[in-house]
């Protein structure tokens, strides 16, 4: 090659190099700040990083940059104030406090416009209001649905961020094999503060607060195993629907506060705006039940987002525990939960706390673990579980029965005891409503192509209450 052709082999790689930098200098961010949320995003960093859960702010819920006053509980609980004394004197402070916000904005909105002689706190909201010239702002401001308090999350926050830390390895790798964007994984932030054990008053549960209807899709809720409790299982089901949420609505903004508001919802909002720009549709969208959470649901990610990235600026040093692993077996057959605890030969306690899924007082000798539950037992202890088990099955011994047949002592057939003592070779599963083959397959951690095989089907199409076997991964 001459050192021309060099010399112009170079220039065009160059001129492919910059041109692919261009590219990726104008790709838009999969999540952008629109400016007109700045003020919402810059209120929920204030409320998550900075106001104690004794401290009470009450603001403008339209535009929450006004910001009317702070009221603050924190010498009195400091004092050891009881918590019902604390919640009493809270309420009745709100109260007085939201009629004496709502006096003087009535006070301004008389005032039509005059500014002759006002005091230090009608100038202070009067300020607040700056550009809005509409000659009603005062009076509207003043409807008492528009003066809202919001309660200082910063330590339960802070403690999100702390737990979070068991689970956040295993919940990136599980967004990663969906191709997805990690940062996805901080949403339980917003919805639960990462508190294991949280169920809302309308039936949501664990750190994803999956709805009953909505987790069905995903996860296994039946009986004793509810695994929406489960932060690495329900982590599964989260993101599958959030990557269906993104294909059905193009941009991760929607995607998200579909989270909240509904794949449906969020679908008819942009279609009633005419556009996907999430800041256009917080701005203009009145939905009958696109309310305060749904509205601020995007802006509570992004600061989220920017108080757990920064989280030692706000909560210095955070003492984390080690990480969320086991192994699994799955079982054959319904297994007592005090059974299991002494085969994993660890405490019933320990047991139910690697599989929040079950309710707790099975391991105590309430109640069984169901045939096919995928058991989590200590890291690196999965064959000395099958091993104890198949000891405690072999252990049962054989009494006579007026037929002539051999029956296990504890009512359990042979084949009944032999096929509970340890992980299954052949496995099945119902599906149920809304389920898809690549659903079942990512339960599994099975191949979909390799599920298909072993079930014969011809395409990825199931239906519900079609039993499929499950190949071993």
């Amino acid at each position: 090659m001459t050192a021309r052709s060099v010399r112009i082999a170079l220039l065009t790689l160059s001129a492919v190099v910059a041109s692919v930098d261009a590219s990726r200098a104008k790709a838009p961010p999969l999540f952008p700040e629109p400016a007109v949320l700045r003020a919402q995003v810059e209120f929920w960093e204030r409320i998550f990083g900075v106001y104690s859960k004794h401290q009470i702010v009450l603001h403008d819920p339209e535009h929450l940059a006004r910001v009317y006053s702070v009221l603050d509980f924190r010498d009195r609980a400091a004092a050891g104030e009881s918590a019902l004394a604390l919640e009493l004197a809270e309420r009745d402070a709100v109260a007085r406090e939201r009629e004496r916000i709502r006096g003087v904005l009535l006070r301004l909105d008389a005032r039509q416009g005059n500014t002759g002689g006002l005091d230090d706190e009608e100038r202070k909201l009067w300020d607040l209001f700056g550009k809005d010239k509409d000659a009603k702002r005062f009076a509207l401001a003043a409807d008492p649905g528009r003066i809202r308090s919001q309660r200082g999350l910063r330590e339960r926050f802070a403690e999100g961020v702390r737990v979070s830390r068991r689970y956040l390895a295993e919940m990136e790798e599980i967004f990663r094999r969906e191709g997805l964007p990690t940062e996805l994984t901080r949403l339980p932030l917003v919805e639960s503060c990462f508190d294991i054990e949280a169920y809302s008053k309308v039936g949501a549960a664990g750190i994803w607060q999956f709805m009953p209807s909505t987790g069905r899709r995903y996860l296994a809720i039946s009986g004793v195993v509810d695994e929406r409790r489960d932060p690495l299982r329900a982590t599964h089901g989260a993101a599958l629907h959030l990557k269906e949420n993104y294909e059905v609505l193009g941009t991760w903004p929607l995607a998200i506060t579909a989270y909240n508001h509904g794949r449906a919802g969020m679908a008819r909002a942009a279609r009633e705006t005419g556009t996907d720009d999430i800041g256009a549709i917080v701005r203009r969208y009145r939905g009958p039940l696109f309310g305060f959470a749904s509205r601020n649901f995007y802006a509570e990610f992004l600061a989220a987002l920017h108080v757990e990235r920064r989280y030692r600026d706000y909560f210095g040093d955070l003492q984390f525990e080690g990480p969320f692993v086991g192994d699994e077996v799955q079982l054959s057959e319904a297994l007592a939960g005090h059974v299991a605890a002494r085969c994993a030969n660890v405490p019933p306690a320990a047991l139910a706390a690697l599989n929040p899924a079950v309710d707790g007082a099975v391991f105590l000798g309430s109640g069984n673990l169901p045939r096919g539950y995928v058991l989590r037992v200590p890291q690196g202890t999965a064959g000395a579980f099958r091993e104890r088990l198949a000891q405690v099955a072999a252990d049962v011994p054989v009494v006579a029965t007026k037929s002539g047949r051999g029956r296990r002592a504890d009512g359990r057939s042979g084949a009944v005891r032999a096929a509970a003592a340890g992980a299954v070779a052949a496995r099945t599963h119902t599906v149920t409503r809304g389920q898809t083959l690549s659903h079942i397959a990512e339960r599994y951690r099975v191949p979909v192509g390799k599920l298909r095989d072993a079930n014969r089907l011809r395409g990825n199409s199931v239906k519900a209450g079609q039993v499929l076997k499950i190949p071993a991964g």
